[in-house]
């Protein structure tokens, strides 16, 4: 269409929407009326002329919000026809589970892509976070939060005299720093931040204007920046080169990550040490992976029941979970 023609539609369009209100008596038939007009121009390729209120009105109604609170509150209840025996996937949520063997050791692995980054949730089993009062079994603490799938999370130091930077869904326990120890946080994106020996931890929020959600001390930390980190033989008071059961939880990209737990222990499976965990998080495309509370402790648990192997659950006290933010009403 010729530039002059296209000049004299437009005045004639702007003419048309100014004499409306003279011609119709109702707002609504008016405001209909309008959009009629805007749909066309768009139509035609040439809608610049209300850029801004037909591109708001287009995704209000095109892109529904997936959201949960940053509490202590459960997720949404999954759909149970959702579940097949290694998947869950709803419009907010998707996890795929699967067992790889490599190097003698089974590992169990959770892949997981969210909408939200709010549908990364922990918690706690004890009332308050401040006495640390109460141990509790991973598959029971997912059934009552409504988790797709979790995993064991740091171990809570069980002192409070002792140095931790623990924080739950924003709720603090302690903030205190151990160059003996790796940090791992997670912010308001859902993105995943280490600190090796701690360093910088404690200024995150003022050096990167982020916020805290989730802060743990355990570790080690694993991938940092996409780089496979070189593991000590001796990590705090644990032995870094003996095989064990592990488990680690990594990102791999915006709002997609891995919870991975390595079988130990059993006649099919040993277990790994800290570098064969980093160098499998590295494997998985991780950009960034930390260690969790290990041996007896890791454990995947999805639709409620244990993933790895069906040994005698640990009480513990703390689990990193994933859940789905579909409502009920809204399932299909």
């Amino acid at each position: 269409m010729k530039l002059s023609v296209r000049i004299v539609l437009w005045v004639l369009c702007a003419v048309m929407i100014l004499a409306l209100p003279f011609a119709v008596s109702s707002p609504q038939i008016l405001e209909e009326a309008q959009w009629e007009i805007i749909d066309e121009m768009d139509a035609s390729g040439s809608w610049s002329l209300f850029p801004t209120a037909y591109g708001e009105a287009e995704w209000e109604e095109a892109a529904p919000e997936y959201e949960l609170p940053i509490d202590r509150t459960p997720g949404m209840k999954p759909n149970p026809a959702n579940y097949t025996a290694d998947s869950y996937e709803d419009d907010s949520i998707s996890v795929h589970m699967e067992t790889l063997e490599q190097d003698g050791v089974l590992w169990r692995v959770a892949r997981v892509n969210i909408a939200s980054p709010t549908q990364l949730r922990t918690n706690f089993y004890a009332k308050d976070i401040k006495s640390n009062k109460g141990y509790g079994y991973v598959t029971k603490m997912a059934a009552a939060n409504n988790a797709v799938v979790a995993m064991n999370g740091s171990a809570f130091t069980r002192s409070n005299k002792l140095h931790s930077f623990e924080i739950r869904m924003k709720i603090v326990r302690q903030t205190k720093t151990n160059k003996d120890l790796d940090i791992l946080i997670t912010d308001e994106n859902g993105d995943f931040h280490v600190f090796p020996n701690s360093k910088g931890a404690d200024t995150f929020e003022k050096d990167t204007g982020h916020e805290i959600i989730n802060a743990f001390m355990f570790g080690p930390a694993l991938v940092k920046d996409g780089e496979v980190l070189k593991m000590p033989k001796k990590y705090a008071n644990y032995a870094g080169d003996a095989k064990n059961p592990r488990a680690a939880i990594g990102q791999i990209d915006k709002l997609t990550y891995v919870m991975v737990v390595a079988e130990g222990r059993t006649k099919d499976s040993q277990g790994c040490t800290f570098q064969q965990l980093a160098d499998f998080m590295g494997s998985l495309g991780c950009t960034q992976a930390y260690n969790l509370d290990g041996g007896n402790s890791a454990i995947l648990v999805f639709n409620n029941e244990t993933y790895n192997t069906k040994a005698q659950e640990r009480d513990i006290n703390d689990m990193i979970y994933f859940a789905t933010a579909v409502p009920e009403e809204a399932w299909n």
